[in-house]
């Protein structure tokens, strides 16, 4: 004869039956997904670690070849590092490297390949930013001055606005437009720290164009004290 005990065991369980068929699937596929995504996120977090160790070793052998200036190993290199480890930091590094090394060397055309891979391709803004700096004064030194801006019109990363305005007013003075210049020299040097060593450098460019921002800032000081004491000197004759 089955005791209260047994019928409520019995009731419970098949209640935990019915739910079971219900929501059984449901619950085990929730399950199965957790599990996947968390082995997923390790396998994602294993594989960027591995990816960021060999991008590391091939730079590496990157930065010796271009050390010994074997010029054929580094652009093998640089070329591997790109197509393999496009996503990482030392793919962009390598790139800015590299692109100094080829130019130095009277290979234009091949620092212009490596930071237009940069510049469009880069996952950094920074990175993207600087590359079209550098991009954007070796297409002036062709004379390709339209592109030339027309790059520096991409460069956008934060804290660069000074840099950007500084290498737009270098290029509208080879094209001999000396007030769009001096304009952007003069927004480069206002964008600047007092303390930052090249706000010089942007002080002798607005000097020897006849705009030397010492003269300005200190006149604005005098014209402010000559604002401000007018409505004394009118106040003073009225009485």
């Amino acid at each position: 004869m089955a005791t209260p005990l047994d019928l409520q065991e019995q009731e419970q369980l098949d209640s935990l039956k019915a739910f079971w068929k219900q929501y059984g699937n449901l619950l085990t596929w929730t399950v199965i997904a957790a599990l996947a995504a968390f082995a997923g996120w390790n396998g994602w977090n294993y594989w960027q670690r591995e990816q960021g160790f060999k991008a590391g070793a091939l730079y590496e052998e990157l930065d010796r070849a271009v050390a010994a200036g074997n010029l054929d190993r580094v652009q093998r290199a640089l070329g591997d590092l790109q197509a393999k480890y496009p996503k990482t930091a030392f793919a962009e590094q390598g790139s800015l490297l590299v692109a100094k090394l080829q130019f130095d060397r009277g290979q234009p055309e091949a620092a212009r390949a490596a930071l237009t891979w940069l510049a469009e391709k880069g996952t950094q803004d920074e990175a993207r930013t600087i590359a079209r700096l550098r991009l954007a004064a070796l297409q002036a030194s062709e004379k390709q001055y339209d592109e030339a801006l027309k790059t520096l019109d991409a460069a956008s990363a934060v804290g660069f606005e000074s840099l950007v305005a500084d290498r737009r007013g270098d290029i509208l003075l080879a094209q001999g437009k000396t007030a769009e210049a001096r304009a952007a020299y003069q927004a480069a040097w206002a964008g600047m720290e007092p303390t930052l060593d090249y706000r010089r450098v942007v002080d002798a460019k607005l000097t020897a164009l006849g705009a030397p921002p010492a003269a300005v800032a200190a006149s604005a000081p005098v014209a402010a004290t000559a604002a401000s004491a007018a409505p004394t000197t009118a106040s003073g004759a009225s009485r």
